[in-house]
This record gives C-alpha cells, sequence and structure tokens, in this order.
C-alpha cells in the first residue's frame, strides 16, 4: 500500500510524486481553483487527503488529453454531482475531439509543407536555399493558396 493511501493526510510533495506531478502543479491547481485549498498542520504545512489526491489525479488525466483549465473545470463540477446526467460531458469531449481533429489537419499541412521545402532544398548556398525561401515569402506555401495566403497553423 502506498504511503498516500495509508495516510489519510500527506504533504503536498507525497501528493505531487502520487499523482505524476510537480509540487508547483498543485500550488497552481490550489491558486486558480481546481484543487481545494489544504488544511494545515499545526506548522503550516499543507496537508492532502485522498480525496485531494483523486481530484489531481482527475485533473491530471483530463490536460494529458489537452482538455483546456475551462473545460477541466466543467469537467470537476460535473464529477461533483456523479447523479446528474452526463450530456454536458459529452458535448465537451466531442468539442474538444473536433479541436484536436482541427490540430492534426493543420499539423498535417504543416508536415508536408516541410517535407517539400526540405526536398527541394538543393543544399547548395543560402541564397538558393528553398526553405530560406519560403520561409521568406508566405506566398510560396502550398497550403497558404487555400487560405488567402494566411497562415493557419498554430
Amino acid at each position: 500500500m502506498s504511503h498516500a493511501a495509508a495516510n489519510t493526510a500527506f504533504g503536498i510533495g507525497t501528493l505531487a510524486k502520487q499523482a505524476g506531478c510537480q509540487v508547483q502543479t498543485v500550488r497552481y491547481y490550489e491558486q486558480i481553483g481546481l484543487l481545494p485549498p489544504a488544511t494545515r498542520n499545526a506548522g503550516n504545512q499543507r496537508r492532502y487527503d485522498n480525496a485531494t489526491l483523486r481530484r489531481l489525479t482527475f485533473i491530471r488525466h483530463a490536460r494529458d488529453f489537452g482538455f483546456s483549465v475551462e473545460a477541466v473545470r466543467e469537467l470537476l463540477g460535473m464529477a461533483d454531482h456523479p447523479n446528474m446526467p452526463c450530456d454536458h460531458a459529452d458535448i465537451i469531449a466531442k468539442r474538444h475531439l473536433d479541436e484536436v481533429e482541427a490540430r492534426i489537419e493543420r499539423l498535417s499541412a504543416l508536415r508536408d509543407e516541410l517535407k517539400r521545402m526540405v526536398a527541394q532544398c538543393a543544399g547548395g548556398r543560402v541564397d538558393e536555399c528553398r526553405i530560406v525561401e519560403v520561409l521568406s515569402d508566405h506566398q510560396q506555401c502550398l497550403h497558404a493558396a487555400g487560405h488567402g495566403g494566411q497562415q493557419t497553423i498554430r
């Protein structure tokens, strides 16, 4: 049994280690209200319980999936009310999936453009370098043509 599971009140270092994050991350999540304020012992050290560890683990997993802090806040609000319907959680996850798919599409276009630039580079002098040329004039990018020359990759 881990130290955190055996003891209902443990320190911030143990909490961070058990959740697989840094102490600064715990402090940040407390500061922005994703984690409740820690209780303090007589020495004014933060003390945490297993419920906080479960909440922090939830936050870490959601962030690993790329959910925004605000989406995590919404999901936590729903997790705090387990008897409510999960329709809104579905909406949040579907919205995030759409964002991920759009990001993948932009990254694929970026990959293709980089491959093209590298393939066209003759390895000569910089003044003849296709990579420098394309980076200097965005109109030469293949994916720019469909966006009015505007860069959409972030």
